[in-house]
């Protein structure tokens, strides 16, 4: 190869790398970023559920110690929602969720009746929020690294590869190994961090667990 294809080839692989490496980091900040907002979700979760559980104290006996049940197994529900990785289970646990919510609303708007109009919106209020934030948390797992934003990265990532190894010398074919590998541990992490349910990097489910431990033992 002529020296002035080699300069060419040289141009065109920098500017191939550095375009992979603004996608990878591209890439890498949307999966952190939504990692992140699913960790907040949860934690909200925690605080809608704990908050609307001391304020159905302001129900009627009946009422409060109903609203309460509900609650504790609609908490434990959620649990089960992080922690659980089987399609099946998920449906169920979603079902179960789901007729949760309309018994709690059920429960809390009856309950309310006999409060005050002030009174009544409070507690209605926290239930509202209870039920909003899971809708948040679900759209939040539902929102992923779109699957045009892997196709450009594993195409670019090919190029760069090729690129590199068209003029490589045979005895540095070794080190050609090293930015696939590379190429191979960032991809595989960045789908890692941006996959809700698979993988090591979860989001667990800590300030739930903390709640139920303190409601469960009331």
């Amino acid at each position: 190869m002529g020296e002035e294809a080699h300069g060419f080839l040289a141009m065109l692989l920098g500017a191939a790398l550095t375009l992979l490496g603004l996608l990878i980091a591209f890439a890498f900040s949307m999966a952190v970023s939504r990692y992140d907002q699913r960790k907040n979700y949860e934690e909200q979760e925690a605080n809608a559920i704990g908050t609307e559980f001391l304020r159905a104290d302001q129900l009627p006996p009946d009422g409060a110690a109903k609203v309460h049940a509900l609650l504790k197994s609609y908490l434990d529900q959620r649990i089960l929602f992080y922690k659980t990785h089987s399609e099946r289970d998920i449906r169920q646990i979603n079902a179960r969720t789901a007729q949760l919510q309309a018994e709690m609303w059920s429960a809390a708007s009856t309950s309310v009746e006999a409060l005050p109009s002030p009174m009544s919106t409070f507690v209605l209020g926290g239930m509202n929020d209870v039920l909003n934030s899971q809708g948040y948390t679900q759209a939040a797992w539902w929102n992923r690294i779109p699957i045009e934003a892997w196709m450009l990265l594993i195409m670019i990532s090919i190029l760069c590869n090729f690129l590199i190894g068209y003029d490589a010398p045979g005895r540095k074919a070794f080190f050609l190994l090293i930015l696939p590998i590379a190429l191979s541990i960032s991809l595989f992490l960045i789908a890692d961090i941006d996959s809700p349910r698979r993988g090591i990097i979860l989001v667990e489910p800590q300030n739930l667990e903390s709640l139920a431990e303190s409601l469960h033992s009331q």
